[in-house]
C-alpha cells in the first residue's frame, strides 16, 4: 500500500487536493515512532482554525497538509502499541501529545513539552505545532497511540453516529472546555460570542451542563438563523442596538452568568458599520460588558502570536487593546488556551452513545468527499452554517 491523497495549503484563498507520501512510523525529525499507529481516515474535518491559514492569517508556508479532526481504523501497529490492534475505530484528539512529560501527566496535553521543538503543545497539520502531518487525507500516522488515541467500544453502534463521533476530535470538547472554564452550572445565563461550529458546540455544551438559558451572539444571519433552529436565543450583533440591550431584552437584566468567546482574532465590530470592519479586542471586551461582577469567562477562540494579516503592526504580533482594568475591576476569571481534549473526550463519547448529545445536528454536520474539500473551504469561508465532514474513502451513508 503506497498511495495517499491530502488537501495541501497552496496559497492564502487556495487549497488543492495533491498526492501526499504515504505515512511511516516516524516523527517529523526523523526519529522512528514505534509507539505510533497509521489510521485509515474514516471522517476529517474542515475546522475554522484551518480558515485562518488558509485566509493568510498565520505564517503558515505552502505545501503544509491539513486537518487536525481525525476519526480512523487502526491499519498499522507499531511494536511499542500495548492497547490498540487493526480494525479499531479510534477518535484522535487534535493535540499531539506525549504522555510522558509533567503537563501530559497533570492532563495538559494542550502544552505537551516534548512534541513540539519550538514550543509547548503540538498540533496535527497545523503552523508552529510541531510538524506533524495533517489529517485531512486518506491515511495519517499518530503518534503515542496508547496515550493519545480513544476507542470506540462498538464499532457498528460508533458508525451509526459517527457524524456525532467526528466531533469528539475537536469542536466538541473545544466547545466543551469553554462552558467548563465559564463555569456553567445548572440554572446559569450564558452567552456564547459566535454562531460558528465552535460557538455551537459551545451551546450545546452549555445545554448538556444544566445552562437555563443559552445566548448565541454574530453578526452571520444565517448562522443565527441556525442557532435559533435548534434551540437556542441569538442576538444579532450586526445590529445597532448594544449587546447589553439585547441580552436585557431576553433575560430582564443586561448581565450574565458566564460568556465564552468562540470567535477569537478574526473578530468583527458591533452595529451596521463596525460589523464589516476587523476589531480583533470587541469579543473580549464585549463579554466583560456583559459578565457579572465574579463570573467566568471561557477563551477557546483563537489568539495567535503573529497575524501578517491585521489591520495594525501591534495586532500582527499578537497585541491587542484588551480592557483588562475592566476584568480586574468586576473580578473576572479568564481561561484561555488550546483545549486539553482527553480531559474531556470520553465522557462526551458517551453521552453521545447514549443519546444525551446530538452535536451533528447542532453544528449541521455535512459530509463531502475528499475531491470536494476546496469547494467545501470556500462554503465555510462565505458563513455557511455547517461542519464539512470529509469522507476520504467515500464510506459513509450519505
Amino acid at each position: 500500500m503506497s498511495g495517499n491523497r491530502g488537501v495541501v495549503y497552496v496559497r492564502p484563498g487556495e487549497v488543492e487536493v495533491r498526492a501526499i507520501p504515504f505515512p511511516e512510523l516516524v516523527d517529523p525529525h526523523g526519529r522512528k515512532a514505534n509507539h505510533g499507529v497509521i489510521l485509515r481516515v474514516v471522517t476529517t474535518n474542515i475546522c475554522g482554525s484551518d480558515q485562518h491559514m488558509v485566509r493568510g492569517r498565520t505564517t503558515a508556508a505552502a505545501g503544509l497538509v491539513l486537518g487536525h479532526e481525525i476519526t480512523g481504523e487502526v491499519i498499522e501497529v507499531g511494536t511499542d502499541v500495548l492497547t490498540f490492534q487493526k480494525g479499531d475505530l479510534v477518535s484522535v484528539p487534535f493535540n499531539v501529545a506525549c504522555g510522558r512529560c509533567p503537563m501530559c501527566k497533570a492532563q495538559n496535553t494542550g502544552v505537551c513539552l516534548t512534541v513540539n521543538p519550538a514550543r509547548p503543545g503540538g498540533a496535527y497539520g497545523y503552523v508552529d505545532m510541531g510538524g506533524w502531518i495533517g489529517g485531512q487525507a486518506e491515511y495519517v500516522m499518530v503518534p503515542f497511540a496508547d496515550f493519545n488515541l480513544l476507542k470506540f467500544p462498538d464499532r457498528d453502534r460508533a458508525m451509526d453516529r459517527i457524524l456525532d463521533l467526528t466531533c469528539l476530535s475537536d469542536i466538541l470538547p473545544t466547545g466543551y472546555h469553554g462552558a467548563v472554564t465559564a463555569g456553567v452550572k445548572p440554572g446559569a445565563t450564558v452567552y456564547v460570542a459566535g454562531a460558528g461550529p465552535v460557538g455551537m458546540a459551545a451551546a450545546a455544551s452549555a445545554r448538556l451542563l444544566g445552562a437555563a438559558v443559552t445566548i448565541v451572539g454574530d453578526v452571520n444571519p444565517t448562522r443565527l438563523e441556525h442557532a435559533r433552529r435548534v434551540g437556542f436565543e441569538t442576538v444579532d450583533l450586526s445590529q445597532d442596538a448594544s449587546l447589553a440591550e439585547q441580552i436585557a431584552a431576553l433575560l430582564g437584566e443586561p448581565e450574565v452568568d458566564c460568556a465564552i468567546d468562540c470567535v477569537g482574532f478574526e473578530a468583527r465590530g458591533h452595529g451596521h458599520s463596525g460589523s464589516q470592519v476587523e476589531a480583533p479586542a470587541t469579543v473580549l471586551n464585549s463579554l466583560m460588558e456583559v459578565t457579572r461582577v465574579a463570573g467566568g469567562i471561557g477563551i477557546p477562540g483563537l489568539y495567535v502570536t503573529d497575524d501578517p494579516g491585521a489591520a495594525d503592526d501591534a495586532a500582527k504580533k499578537g497585541s491587542l487593546s484588551v480592557r483588562l482594568g475592566l476584568g480586574w475591576a468586576k473580578s473576572h476569571s479568564f481561561f484561555t488556551g488550546q483545549t486539553p481534549v482527553m480531559k474531556y473526550n470520553r465522557n462526551l463519547m458517551r453521552a453521545i452513545l447514549w443519546d444525551r448529545l446530538n452535536i451533528a445536528e447542532v453544528v449541521n454536520a455535512t459530509v463531502i468527499g475528499l475531491d470536494e474539500a476546496p469547494k467545501g473551504y470556500a462554503e465555510f469561508d462565505s458563513g455557511i452554517p455547517k461542519k464539512f465532514v470529509i469522507d476520504p474513502h467515500n464510506s459513509l451513508k450519505r
